[in-house]
């Protein structure tokens, strides 16, 4: 797609400035647009050691070791690992994962998941067959923890 964008600027550039310009700036903005809508991928066969943080969804098939923080949906493959710690908006996981997440929204255990360490979540759904050993604390999207019942009569 960039390639094209290039191609189409180097056609562009035997014209005046002002209109160069003003076409640069529009398939700027309009690569910008695009490359947003897409997921970032840490791919099967991948190691990634060190921190992400990103404005998008974020999908692993490889290994991370380290730290994500994203203001999407992190999804973790069947075939996938992650050591170290999730802040995002809602996580599915299918693979391993081994640390402490703090999702605002729905955090998904799927049957193929093996969980270990903490999770503080708004929603919760692990299917069966999930391995989930740790512990959960259920919050608001305030992130403020839910306090149990009262159960004394009056």
């Amino acid at each position: 797609m960039k390639r094209f964008y290039l191609y189409l600027l180097s056609l562009i550039s035997k014209r005046n400035s002002d209109k160069r310009t003003n076409f640069t700036m529009a398939i700027m903005s309009k690569t910008f647009e695009t490359e947003n809508r897409l997921p970032n991928i840490v791919g099967s066969g991948s190691k990634f050691v060190g921190d992400i943080e990103t404005n998008g969804d974020l999908r692993v098939d490889g290994i991370i070791e380290g730290n994500i923080k994203s203001q999407g949906k992190v999804v973790l493959g069947s075939g996938g690992s992650i050591k170290g710690t999730i802040k995002c908006v809602s996580a599915e996981i299918s693979g391993n994962f081994e640390g402490k997440v703090e999702i605002s929204e729905l955090l998904s255990l799927k049957a193929s998941s093996v969980f270990k360490g903490e999770m503080t979540v708004n929603k919760l759904s692990i299917e069966p067959g999930a391995k989930f050993i740790g512990s959960c604390v259920m919050a608001d999207n305030g992130g403020v923890r839910s306090q149990p019942a009262d159960n004394k009569k009056a």
